[in-house]
């Protein structure tokens, strides 16, 4: 794999699909994130292809091994919170905007843990989808917390990376569900918040 990609390198171009295969290729990357999400890195891809009711010929068209897939999660998950960051602080205050913003990460730190290990046993740390999702993800938390902190609705005495970790921090405790995990996070988020 090229790791001397640009750091903002766009996803390879893909021909335009059929409708009926765009259909198919939408729904293979959304159930095969909740099979991640679900089941870890025990997921086999005949899962993946059942959950998506497609045959596995028609998964292997779209995406020719394991880590095409993971991939493709991975960097649209990226992509998707990025973009994020742009609506919320184009339509929202700073502060809405960023409690927005990281609940969504936070959704996104939770399903990140599974493929990011599964991409690293195949393609290592370096792979260049980690290369391009690090400077996207910096770029989008600079813009959304980065903007809270410039707003003075938040501290300004932390770094976006002590934001992140934080909130994703939130989604690794063993046992906690959705509620929790919320409750957690908006812990975070008053204790980020400039009062007063």
């Amino acid at each position: 794999m090229d790791t001397a990609a640009p750091a903002t390198a766009a996803a390879p171009a893909r021909r335009p699909l059929r409708a009926d295969a765009q259909r198919n290729y939408d729904r293979l990357i959304e159930r095969a994130r909740e099979a991640f999400t679900e089941l870890g890195g025990d997921t086999s891809l005949e899962e993946v292809a059942r959950r998506a009711e497609v045959g596995i010929g028609t998964l292997y068209r779209h995406f020719p091994n394991r880590l095409d897939l993971l991939e493709t999660i991975y960097r649209g998950d990226v992509d998707r919170l990025c973009e994020l960051a742009h609506t919320v602080t184009a339509e929202r205050d700073p502060w809405e905007a960023m409690v927005a913003w990281l609940e969504e990460f936070s959704a996104y730190a939770a399903t990140k843990r599974v493929l990011f290990q599964e991409i690293v046993a195949v393609a290592g740390k370096d792979a260049e989808v980690f290369i391009h999702s690090r400077a996207a993800i910096a770029e989008a938390a600079d813009l959304v917390i980065g903007g809270a902190q410039r707003a003075g609705v938040a501290r300004k005495d932390v770094e976006f990376s002590d934001v992140t970790r934080l909130v994703g921090g939130c989604t690794m405790m063993p046992g906690a569900d959705a509620a929790q995990q919320r409750r957690m996070l908006h812990l975070v988020l008053d204790g980020l918040r400039v009062h007063g």
